[in-house]
């Protein structure tokens, strides 16, 4: 008796449009936000929702492909033809296509979306290749009224397009429009060589409003750091409670530098910034430790800081795990400050890392975070800034889970 072979599963690729040029913001697409490249919280969603059979970026700029790396993606160098003002997201993916014929369907998503989760990538994903829809593209509801625009001159009034302000809808009684929000746009591979992006069996997907987030159009980049810090991606594991901060001292505490007298005594510098930072996070009940590979005892002795150090450390990680299991926590409640190579593997291990500006590049892509400030000018203090603000998003959960608990308590479970 003769068995059908499996079908060999549609090739499906992620596809991030990220040119160098910008009108608005020079090379917007690699500006730190809260602490991650912009292109890095698209990437990481896209390789954490393991749909994809690849995962690419289509830039033509060196320091884009840098960081594209960094996240573990490919990297298609485009054609200056296709990376100018006026070019199409059409037209480049398309020149993306002729160069990679294994690809079957793209799943083009939109650089400037943080917000973006691997679930929303999940079930597009299933849409397009379980349910059989040539093309899927992302929505979102909005609740507003629209009116007939009345240009300069025209003699005539404006007109309701979407009411009856006769009869105003309350919020509540009405479910809104679906516009699209260009998070991403999937398509198969035929309909894009026919020049649309949208065509065939096609199908809306629905993403949350607080997950609709576009830069280039919603808000600017202060307000958009909030609200990635409320509602991003942060990685597949959740984020707990920070317990312990390990800072390197040299290049993070202080700027590296060391100071020689004539009588031979070494001088370092710091940011009193770093000091006031360090002082709030043993506030909130966060121990702060101290690590150097150098003997600098007498400059911590002199800044009066409180903290446990441990100098001349030959093995940064060696000391980290030693505390981490003294104390008795999880790698998620340690945080990790560095800046060298030395403190690459102490990055890796710890639940949240970050470096300063001026860190080595190994250090920086081996951090959560990216400091704005550089070592010893505030860069400790920033990073407790940061720490803070996902202590609030660790405490909103909970607080979003009790709710959860104690309604299905009232109602019985059911």
């Amino acid at each position: 008796m003769e068995t059908d072979e499996a079908q060999p599963r549609a090739h499906l690729a992620a596809l991030v449009l990220a040119r160098g040029g910008s009108k608005g913001i020079p090379l917007k697409n690699i500006k730190l936000l809260a602490g991650v490249p912009l292109i890095g919280w698209v990437l990481r969603a896209a390789l954490d929702a393991g749909v994809f059979h690849s995962v690419w970026v289509s830039t033509d700029h060196d320091e884009i492909e840098k960081v594209a790396k960094q996240f573990g993606a490919q990297v298609h160098r485009r054609s200056p033809e296709v990376s100018q003002d006026s070019s199409t997201s059409l037209e480049t993916i398309r020149e993306f296509l002729n160069h990679h014929h294994e690809v079957d369907i793209v799943g083009n998503i939109q650089a400037t979306s943080p917000c973006l989760h691997p679930s929303d990538l999940i079930k597009v994903a299933n849409l397009i290749q379980k349910e059989g829809f040539d093309s899927v593209f992302s929505v979102v509801r909005r609740h507003q009224f629209r009116w007939s625009e009345v240009k300069k001159g025209e003699n005539k009034m404006t007109e309701p397009q979407n009411l009856n302000p006769a009869k105003r809808y309350r919020r509540q009684d009405w479910p809104g429009e679906l516009y699209e929000n260009g998070s991403f746009y999937f398509a198969k591979r035929h309909l894009i060589e026919k020049g649309y992006l949208q065509g065939g069996k096609m199908a809306y997907y629905e993403m949350r409003a607080e997950h609709s987030v576009d830069i280039d159009i919603d808000i600017d980049w202060p307000i958009a750091e909030q609200r990635v810090l409320s509602f991003g991606y942060f990685g597949k594991d959740p984020l707990k409670e920070v317990k312990l901060l390990v800072c390197s001292v040299d290049g993070c505490l202080t700027n590296g530098r060391i100071y020689v007298t004539e009588d031979h005594k070494e001088m370092v510098s710091y940011d009193y910034r770093d000091i006031v930072g360090i002082n709030l996070l043993k506030k909130r009940g966060i121990q702060v430790r101290l690590i150097s590979e150098r003997d600098c005892s007498k400059s911590l002795s002199a800044m009066q800081l409180g903290c446990v150090a441990e100098v001349n450390a030959t093995n940064k990680l060696q000391v980290l795990e030693n505390w981490q299991k003294d104390i008795g926590l999880s790698w998620k409640e340690v945080a990790y400050l560095g800046n060298e190579e030395s403190d690459v593997e102490c990055l890796k291990k710890a639940g949240m890392s970050g470096v300063p500006a001026d860190a080595c590049a190994l250090a920086q892509k081996a951090a959560g975070y990216i400091c704005k400030s550089s070592g010893g000018c505030g860069a400790i203090r920033e990073f407790a800034e940061h720490i803070f603000l996902l202590l609030e998003k660790v405490n909103s959960a909970r607080k979003q889970m009790e709710e959860v608990n104690s309604a299905g308590k009232d109602t019985g479970g059911k």
